[in-house]
């Protein structure tokens, strides 16, 4: 039997059992991964070719735990999860531009931090301080994607 799926292949469940297979060549066989899961072959294989659509969180936080990849669980909230609709897409940059965008990011907080203030010292927001506050929640947002990439990059990584 090969080790490349080729039906599975563009799916993100079996590329990440693949780069598990990396550091521990086991990963390869998909009865393997099923087992260390707690789940059927076949159950594995149908998150693989994509027949399941609603596969359970608790698994995915398996996969995600057993396979070093902390991106599978930014994929199931963003895109399997009937409330994640706005759940950024998880970037797996490398430590330093992760650094350097952190470091852009908190250079904006600052301005941020008092457009804020203004917005809210009156504690009524008027139909012209909308603009300023759609772009503080931007920043934040921004803020937030970055410190996911920083945890999933720290997930990946250090254990």
């Amino acid at each position: 039997m090969g080790r490349r799926p080729t039906k599975a292949a563009d799916n993100p469940f079996c590329q990440a059992r693949l780069r598990a297979a990396e550091y521990n060549e086991k990963f390869f066989s998909k009865e393997y991964a099923a087992e260390q899961l707690h789940i059927s072959a076949s159950q594995l294989q149908d998150y693989e070719l994509g027949i399941t659509k609603c596969i359970p969180p608790d698994n995915i936080l398996r996969m995600a735990d057993l396979y070093r990849a902390p991106e599978l669980k930014n994929l199931y909230c963003r895109e399997m999860c009937p409330l994640g609709g706005d759940v950024p897409v998880l970037e797996l940059d490398d430590l330093d531009r992760i650094t350097v965008k952190a470091m852009a990011s908190l250079r904006k907080a600052a301005e941020t931090k008092e457009l804020l203030l203004d917005i809210t010292e009156d504690g009524v927001i008027s139909e012209d301080e909308k603009p300023s506050l759609k772009r503080v929640l931007e920043t934040l947002d921004e803020i937030s994607a970055i410190a996911q990439n920083l945890k999933a990059w720290t997930e990946k990584n250090l254990k």
